[in-house]
């Protein structure tokens, strides 16, 4: 007994939760199969590596601050007529993220950008990487916020260490002049350095709309677009698909 009092202090101490939590129940099933004590050490650290791995994945999803989780899984491409879904697919190997490449999702409201956007974004993140996900509008807030508070660089620098950063809903809100300057100074701060999913409903030329400086948006543009991967979103609204569907399940009830 006092045996295990000592080794589950010794665990605590040295932060071996799965360890102290499986030990026991390993052991009596190395006892009953006979196994060595190498296995039985092997199995157990197993165990520690792979849950040590679970969580390290779940701080990332939480650090991401998605506003809810989206599955590739679960996505209806036949909706779509574009992009195709082994390109979707192929990004979300992740190989986009250590070049730096941005990914331009470009399309009518309701046809899946940011689902896909969030779906890409959580797979990363479970490639263990770190990711922040802010909707265009807040972001501007938060920026602004940072300047009054004479800490954007600090903001800026922040945004550095993460390895991909989307942007989503660019285009539904126009900016002022500075929330503009603002987005501009972020993504040529993260030009090059750090990969980015944007989408937005808004062709390329109807930019000037939000930004609302043609030379400023001309340069955004040819930062954001130069090695970029660009979807155009074709096809029917999966949200408008979905109420039909259920009307037509209200209907046969």
């Amino acid at each position: 007994m006092e045996t295990n009092l000592l080794l589950d202090t010794y665990l605590k101490t040295l932060q071996l939760p799965t360890f102290l939590r499986n030990y026991r129940k390993f052991a009596e099933e190395a006892a009953q199969a006979n196994h060595s004590y190498d296995r039985f050490l092997l199995a157990l650290a197993e165990q520690e590596v792979a849950q040590r791995e679970r969580n390290r994945i779940a701080r990332l999803i939480k650090a991401a601050r998605f506003p809810l989780l989206k599955e590739l899984a679960d996505f209806d491409f036949s909706c779509l007529t574009s992009p195709h879904k082994q390109r979707v697919l192929d990004l979300a190997r992740g190989e986009y993220i250590p070049k730096a490449e941005p990914i331009i999702m470009v399309g009518n409201p309701g046809l899946g950008k940011t689902h896909l956007a969030i779906a890409l974004a959580l797979t990363a993140c479970r490639q263990g990487r770190k990711v922040r996900f802010y909707n265009a509008a807040a972001l501007v807030n938060e920026l602004t916020q940072a300047q009054e508070e004479q800490r954007l660089s600090r903001f800026l620098a922040t945004a550095l260490k993460q390895h991909l950063i989307v942007l989503d809903e660019l285009g539904f809100i126009p900016f002022s002049p500075n929330g503009a300057q603002l987005i501009f100074q972020l993504c040529s701060a993260l030009y090059e350095r750090v990969a980015m999913i944007v989408t937005t409903n808004l062709r390329f030329a109807d930019w000037t709309q939000v930004f609302g400086d043609e030379r400023l948006t001309a340069a955004l543009l040819d930062r954001l677009t130069h090695r970029a991967h660009i979807l155009e979103f074709v096809g029917e609204s999966y949200r408008f698909r979905q109420r039909l569907q259920r009307e037509a399940q209200t209907n046969g009830e």
